[in-house]
């Protein structure tokens, strides 16, 4: 008997994502204007920023310089000569009554950036990366009769990352701009803090039938500010398109919002199409010719991407897939990994420090890795000490890391010190297992009528009074020894 297809699965759900991020400069996109999170509103503004009549705006050089950043990090053509062009359209927070941005000269064409999905790696195409400028923020919830405006984001520098309609499912879409925002902070363009508007997200969604190639009427859904939400709402908005394809509906191509509280989206306004926007060049703006030279000195500065750290350490350490993923998470973190793997070769067991003890330090004492590089060649010496059996595992990550990071110092001394170096003394062993013996007889009783289990008990109590000097291995030996007989 044949199986009837579900709605979702006659369809094929094609998503293109379109990430405004940010940048990471002290002024303005086109002037002096402070670009500070939280001021007071209208406090970072101008007569530039406010579109006075007579202003002259100034290209920012350090944002073109981070939209070429972004723009070789993901594999794109560097357009050399581009310009901006006004796109026209009335809002309350847009000043101007324009928005400046680039439409047919993109400084940033092509390219690709890897994803990881359950089905495997993917190569997400991109459109462009193009620069514009933000605008200003319209406050709905201050006042029961009035919307407020606040104009200190007019005008502050941002890329528009846009792919090409070619993904197909939310996972996707997640992984995606998960790796954006990771890929931002790596390069230190942007900060990617998504609840302070910092990384948003606009999807564009359509359907079609399996194995169709037209595309379907789409939809968009602006300003998506998690990725939580950017999820959530490509799931929701795929089930509703489907939904009124099956009952007979007129897809409409319109604008969306999300609603966090209830997981569903709703109907803002008919999408307008580029035609709408009249864009025509900026005439107050002179075209951008970019040289050779400029861009290969920016492509020289690029740091090592987490992709291709992540396939070395795999190739070179033998790590794990998820080691490497955890490890690559973070730019501080990884420097901090290679630093530690140019003083000790024990890369697995420098992996599990840094992943567990030294991720618990600093989220408990709210520190720094510029705190920990201080303390680099000790926090190698306590992971060689561990590796050589001087100390107990459980001794040196819970006793002395955070007095060799917190007051740096020798590891072997302060050991020393505090009575903390683990025993090898066969007598010392012996005295410690048959005190957990005498200790416990019903246990070794059971122990010996087959609930090995026990082993581990025994184990531990050795550790708990030796005050971890133990060797875990070798009381383990001898316990089993004597419980033999």
């Amino acid at each position: 008997m044949t199986q009837t297809a579900t709605p979702s699965s006659k369809y094929e759900a094609v998503i293109g994502l379109e990430i405004h991020a940010q940048l990471a400069t002290k002024s303005k996109m086109f002037c002096g204007d402070a670009t500070d999170f939280g001021a007071a509103p209208n406090t970072q503004i101008s007569p530039i920023t406010l579109g006075h009549p007579g202003t002259l705006p100034k290209t920012n050089e350090k944002a073109v310089e981070y939209a070429i950043t972004m723009g070789l990090a993901c594999g794109c053509t560097i357009e050399k000569n581009n310009y901006f062009a006004r796109k026209n359209y009335f809002y309350p927070d847009l000043p101007k009554g324009y928005q400046i941005s680039q439409h047919t000269t993109p400084i940033c064409v092509g390219g690709t950036v890897s994803i990881k999905t359950s089905k495997g790696e993917k190569k997400i195409q991109l459109n462009r990366i193009h620069l514009e400028e933000d605008a200003g923020k319209s406050i709905h919830d201050l006042s029961a009769t009035s919307t407020m405006i606040d104009l200190n984001r007019a005008g502050t520098p941002l890329i528009e990352l846009v792919t090409e309609p070619c993904l197909h499912s939310a996972e996707e879409a997640f992984a995606f701009v998960t790796e954006i925002r990771k890929l931002v902070r790596w390069l230190g363009v942007c900060d990617g803090n998504m609840e302070e508007g910092s990384l948003r997200c606009d999807a564009n969604i359509s359907i079609r039938l399996q194995g169709e190639k037209k595309l379907g009427t789409r939809v968009e859904i602006k300003n998506l500010n998690s990725i939580r939400n950017i999820k959530k709402a490509i799931e929701y908005e795929i089930e509703r398109l489907i939904q009124i394809n099956e009952t007979g509906g007129i897809i409409i191509q319109q604008t969306r919002s999300f609603d966090s509280n209830n997981d569903t989206t709703f109907s803002i306004r008919d999408k307008e199409d580029a035609n709408d926007y009249r864009y025509f060049p900026d005439p107050d703006l002179a075209p951008l010719h970019l040289t050779d030279e400029w861009i290969d000195e920016i492509r020289k500065k690029l740091p090592s991407l987490p992709n291709e750290l992540q396939k070395q350490w795999v190739n070179s350490f033998h790590l794990s897939e998820y080691d490497v993923e955890q490890l690559s998470e973070h730019k501080e973190e990884a420097a901090f990994f290679i630093q530690l793997t140019q003083l000790s070769k024990h890369y697995k067991s420098i992996a599990n420090w840094i992943l567990g003890p030294i991720r618990s330090y600093l989220n408990e004492s709210n520190a720094t890795y510029e705190k920990l590089t201080l303390a680099l060649p000790y926090i190698a010496a306590l992971i060689e000490m561990v590796e050589t059996n001087q100390l107990n595992f459980s001794v040196a990550s819970n006793k002395i890391l955070k007095e060799i990071i917190d007051q740096p110092q020798s590891p072997l001394m302060y050991a020393e010190q505090h009575n903390l170096l683990q025993s090898n003394s066969v007598d010392e062993m012996e005295h410690w297992v048959n005190q957990v013996i005498a200790k416990h007889p019903d246990k070794v009783n059971e122990y010996k009528k087959g609930k090995k289990g026990l082993i581990g008990l025994f184990v531990g109590e050795v550790k708990r009074i030796s005050q971890g000097k133990a060797d875990p291995k070798l009381s383990t030996q001898m316990l089993e020894k004597k419980l033999a007989n």
